[in-house]
């Protein structure tokens, strides 16, 4: 099969297209046909060598949508399923940028029913990243967010979640944003200007770091998307980051919240696989509103 990896970190021209084994499922695995894979930073940060592995192979990609293409007997997934995962992992051989990946069963969910498989590719990483952010910070109905980096993929799905479970959300974005934070269910917006201590909670997908923290009231919450990269607590605010895992039951809720409307899939641009190399350099330039696709 073809996959995208690195054998030496550098810009987009890093990017390679090899061929290589099929890779086989164990008992508790299964093996996903990809049909698109979503483009994410962090696999720009793994090409640029930000995570290590010097002097290895190491493949691209985390998110996925397919079909099963085999299934390890202790799985209840059948081939043929239509699924999207989560395949995280830095430093591996092999990631989701390829014509096929095996994940752990339990990482697998079914594919939303109202999208194509495109689409539904852009789920797993940034909707699991954006429900286990808002899961640290223990809102309540009728508590005030304040979301950083509202009209990025992380900070959009957090506006549509919080909003959905009752949460005023302000959002913080470019003024250019403005009409899609508010179609993703901002009660308010802000191209910069926060009140100190206005908030019960901050989820920083925008990485502002310790200045976010200033906005946040004494005792509440902040939680940040780089993991380990919080700030140091302040005023008695609670601070965390969020290291994104697999969670196929979680995923399959997200999931069930495409299909009833609540969640919004956004796709910038799709690449065949053989251009991957393309697609990093156009993430390179910035400036995406929803995700780059891969096409195997």
């Amino acid at each position: 099969m073809r996959a995208a990896v690195v054998n030496t970190f550098g810009g987009p021209e890093a990017v390679e297209v090899v061929e290589t084994e099929r890779p086989e499922p164990g008992p508790s695995q299964v093996r996903i046909k990809v049909a698109a894979a979503a483009l994410n930073p962090v696999d720009a940060g793994v090409r640029a060598g930000f995570f290590g592995g010097a002097g290895k192979r190491i493949g691209l990609g985390w998110d996925v949508a397919g079909t099963v293409a085999a299934a390890g007997l202790a799985t209840a997934w059948s081939v043929g399923d239509e699924v999207v995962a989560l395949d995280p992992g830095i430093v591996r051989p092999l990631g989701s940028h390829a014509e096929y990946v095996v994940v752990e069963a339990d990482a697998v969910a079914t594919a939303p029913a109202t999208v194509d498989a495109v689409h539904a590719a852009t789920l797993p990483l940034n909707g699991l990243t954006a429900a286990q952010a808002l899961d640290l910070l223990e809102l309540t109905p009728g508590q005030s967010l304040l979301v950083t980096g509202a009209a990025g993929a992380v900070g959009g799905f957090a506006v549509q979640l919080a909003a959905h479970r009752g949460i005023s959300v302000t959002a913080l974005a470019r003024e250019a944003d403005e009409e899609l934070v508010r179609s993703l269910g901002a009660a308010h917006f802000t191209a910069g200007a926060v009140g100190a201590g206005s908030h019960d909670a901050v989820l920083d997908a925008a990485v502002l770091g310790e200045p976010a923290l200033e906005w946040v009231r004494d005792g509440g919450g902040y939680v940040g998307v780089r993991p380990g990269g919080e700030p140091v607590p302040v005023r008695g605010v609670r601070t965390a980051s969020v290291a994104v895992t697999a969670d196929g039951a979680r995923l399959a809720e997200l999931a069930g919240l495409v299909d009833e409307g609540v969640l919004t899939l956004r796709v910038a641009e799709t690449f065949a696989l053989d251009d991957a190399a393309k697609a990093h350099a156009r993430l390179a330039v910035g400036g995406v509103r929803g995700r780059l696709v891969l096409i195997p």
